[in-house]
């Protein structure tokens, strides 16, 4: 199982927006070249981002930038931001396990709390990287 790839173009996209901010307008066809993606992916997960506050997108070709400063922008809130998972949570539980098989019967009981514990683990880790930091390493 992976977690979708917007949170890695949403990320792209972020991090071009701010690095090319005064070289170039930052349109949806420049950021969907730089990704390597089609243009509709990335007006898509642009309005992702505009929804959760993190740009402004002018109409038209003026392009995209950032609303929030690059510090105050963690992965944590770009994997939020772009719904990378479910509301229910990163792992998806099979349905029915078999309430007559001991081990249908106890999987929930063995697995959910690791499972918890290992999507807290994740977003922990997203939740102290800064779109600056990534910034940061892109002009070394």
């Amino acid at each position: 199982m992976q977690i979708s790839s917007r949170l890695t173009i949403a990320t792209h996209i972020l991090l071009a927006i701010e690095y090319f901010k005064d070289k170039c307008k930052t349109t949806s066809d420049f950021l969907a070249s730089s990704v390597h993606v089609n243009p509709v992916v990335i007006r898509r997960i642009l309005l992702q981002l505009r929804d959760a506050g993190m740009i402004e997108v002018a109409r038209g070709s003026g392009g995209a930038s950032l609303k929030v400063d690059p510090s105050q922008i963690t992965m944590l809130d770009v994997y939020r931001a772009v719904d990378c998972v479910e509301k229910k949570g990163l792992f998806h539980f099979h349905e029915s396990p078999d309430r007559n098989c001991p081990v249908g019967r106890r999987i929930h009981d063995v697995l959910d709390g690791r499972l918890q514990a290992a999507q807290a683990a994740m977003e922990h880790s997203l939740a102290s990287t800064t779109l600056a930091e990534l910034l940061a390493e892109l002009k070394d």
